[in-house]
């Protein structure tokens, strides 16, 4: 493997592993209408993805000021360097570099700002990971083009990618090309820019939405390697391992079907060709795609890594019955043997180990874990005279979490890196709240907008510093 090597029988993290953290443009950002910046779909999503978008920006969005990244980004990278963080994950703002999305020029005081952003992070010897397109469609392209169902974001999308691989293609060597490619399926406005209420939407204008940014994808993998050579290009899927309820073969052949869901963007992204398990989907669903001979040979320009968000997994029966009771947030139903988060997150550490099986095995790829975390309701408290917050319970989450990537790597998988989500507080994707925090960083802002925006240090925050200075080896 390019970044190190490992030891299966010790289980030990190979050597330049890359630890650190992730975030999102619009979750930390804020400067919604500064330095040129467009408007995204994100500035019509006040609370998330729990109602309609609004008509235009509303003053209760709490991404119009997130945590202010913008201009305190110098500020919370120091602190992720103090951390040890070896790489950071974050996503450039299309509308901040192409304000309407098809501009004919793109806008400098956006692409200055990410310039500065890498200048602070190559002072402290932080390896940025850049997401090309992380949930922040331009608005224009949404309401003019009608997102990814229109086969013009294909041109506008590898226009802005050629921008940011002029610009920055020296600086940055890890790209992701688009954040949880699979989400369109459920969430076609968040994920794909599409304006189309998701009840009118038929699954040929979903798939055929997902085409198109999977073409685009492999273009601009194309791209990278003609501008930026040394650069390394991956895919980033929505991670759930999928488990049958019983016994029952119909049980598991259930779960199979809906595992297939999720793995056919990775077949894709890695193999270049549409799977055949999804081919015969489409032809028992009457699924028709418009798919031409140059998008074939554009996708055989497949991804050199995988990386993927994990949070939970989910369970599936084929049994009507059980379809009837509160299933997990993101689909199935509920797993008797597992705890939920807060917010109904079914918490499985052992699952993390069982999908980097399953897709190292499947694809053969280095594998890139760059989403896992927890929200929580953190309280503030004062100890010895300093303010804090007593997140044992996030520590364990990631430690118990992290133990099954190292046990994954034991079990052989080449496993390149680890970013927690939200490594500072951010804005819920999900929610649009404050309130639902990950990091390991406090950010003084609540859900209706009042705080500081002061940043204070978790308990957490030792403990992963530990974690990262240690290489892993205080993990329990």
């Amino acid at each position: 493997m390019s970044n190190g090597t490992f030891t299966p029988a010790t289980g030990a993290f190979p050597e330049g592993f890359l630890w650190g953290g992730a975030t999102a443009a619009n979750q930390v950002e804020g400067a919604f209408n500064s330095g040129g910046k467009g408007l995204s779909i994100q500035d019509v999503m006040p609370q998330g993805i729990t109602t309609p978008p609004t008509e235009g920006p509303t003053p209760d969005n709490l991404k119009q000021v997130a945590i202010d990244f913008y201009n305190r980004y110098a500020e919370d990278i120091a602190l992720f360097a103090e951390m040890g963080f070896k790489t950071y994950r974050f996503s450039i703002a299309w509308s901040r570099v192409f304000p309407n999305g098809d501009d004919e020029a793109p806008n400098e005081e956006g692409l200055a700002f990410y310039d500065r952003v890498l200048d602070e992070l190559q002072k402290h010897g932080i390896e940025p990971l850049v997401t090309i397109s992380h949930y922040e469609t331009p608005l224009n392209l949404a309401r003019t083009f009608g997102g990814w169902t229109n086969r013009a974001m294909i041109g506008f999308y590898e226009r802005y990618s050629r921008v940011l691989f002029e610009r920055f293609g020296s600086r940055v060597k890890y790209w992701l090309t688009f954040n949880e490619i699979n989400s369109v399926l459920h969430e076609p406005f968040l994920s794909g820019g599409i304006p189309t209420p998701k009840a009118e939407l038929s699954e040929t204008d979903l798939y055929q939405a997902i085409h198109h940014e999977l073409v685009a994808s492999a273009r601009v993998t194309k791209l990278a390697r003609e501008i930026a050579p040394g650069a390394q290009v991956g895919c980033m899927i929505l991670a759930m391992p999928v488990y049958p309820l019983t016994p029952s073969p119909n049980d598991v052949v259930k779960a199979m079907d809906t595992a297939h869901g999720s793995y056919a963007f990775g077949d894709i992204h890695v193999r270049g060709a549409y799977p055949g398990y999804l081919l015969r989907y489409f032809r028992d669903n009457g699924i028709a795609l418009d798919i031409t001979e140059q998008d074939r040979e554009d996708l055989l320009n497949t991804v050199d890594f995988v990386s993927f968000s994990y949070y939970m997994s989910v369970a599936e029966t084929a049994d009507p019955a059980a379809l009837k009771g509160p299933g997990n947030i993101m689909g199935g139903v509920p797993n008797p043997t597992l705890e939920a988060s807060e917010w109904g997150w079914q918490i499985d550490p052992q699952g993390l180990r069982v999908v980097m099986n399953d897709y190292w095995e499947r694809w053969q790829k280095p594998l890139f874990v760059v989403e896992n975390g927890i929200g929580a309701k953190d309280v503030l408290v004062e100890v010895d005279g300093v303010p804090t917050v007593e997140d044992d319970y996030r520590i364990d989450y990631m430690n118990d979490h992290l133990v099954q990537v190292r046990e994954a790597i034991a079990d052989g998988a080449e496993v390149m890196g680890y970013t927690s989500w939200g490594c500072i507080d951010v804005v819920s994707a999900s929610t649009a709240q404050l309130s639902k925090r990950y990091g390991f960083i406090y950010v003084d802002r609540n859900d209706d907008g009042t705080g500081t925006l002061n940043r204070y240090k978790k308990k957490s925050f030792e403990w992963y510093k530990n974690v990262i200075s240690s290489n892993g080896a205080t993990l329990s």
